[in-house]
């Protein structure tokens, strides 16, 4: 998991489509969460969003990915003005890969969902991963470590 080569597929996005084996940035920023206009999911989005001219200052790529659509994630982007593209995992490959399915409980009831995780590469490899992820705050500590690391 900890080198992004291993993951030679193209996966649709919010405009056009990715293999992130392919990626040119240097650093590379890819984080799950569970669905699209939820609260948790549209704070996180929101969250990176609002600090992406200063991850794009950092020479850093950011990746939204969840299971689904990328019709979804066009009328989720489209209503929050959302300026990081979002990847659709419908096949769960990323999810399977960076293994973030795992058993949750919603509304008494057992079901496999997306873990919210985060997971930065400089130059294909991982360096930092951040699981059960809170989303509040989150992108703003992101980009804090994120500076840390390029120091």
């Amino acid at each position: 998991m900890s080198e992004l080569n291993l993951i030679n597929h193209t996966f649709p996005m919010t405009q056009g489509e990715v293999n992130l084996a392919e990626h040119s940035s240097e650093w590379l920023i890819v984080y799950f969460y569970p669905k699209d206009s939820t609260p948790g999911c549209t704070t996180q989005a929101i969250g990176f969003s609002c600090l992406k001219d200063q991850f794009d200052a950092l020479n850093t790529t950011i990746f939204g990915v969840s299971r689904d659509s990328v019709k979804a994630h066009q009328n989720f982007t489209t209503k929050q003005n959302l300026t990081i593209d979002l990847i659709s995992d419908k096949e769960e490959i990323l999810c399977k890969h960076f293994d973030v399915i795992k058993e949750k409980n919603m509304y008494g009831k057992q079901v496999m969902g997306i873990e919210r995780s985060t997971f930065i590469f400089h130059n294909g490899t991982l360096v930092k991963e951040y699981r059960k992820v809170k989303a509040a705050g989150h992108a703003e500590q992101v980009l804090e470590d994120l500076k840390a690391l390029q120091a």
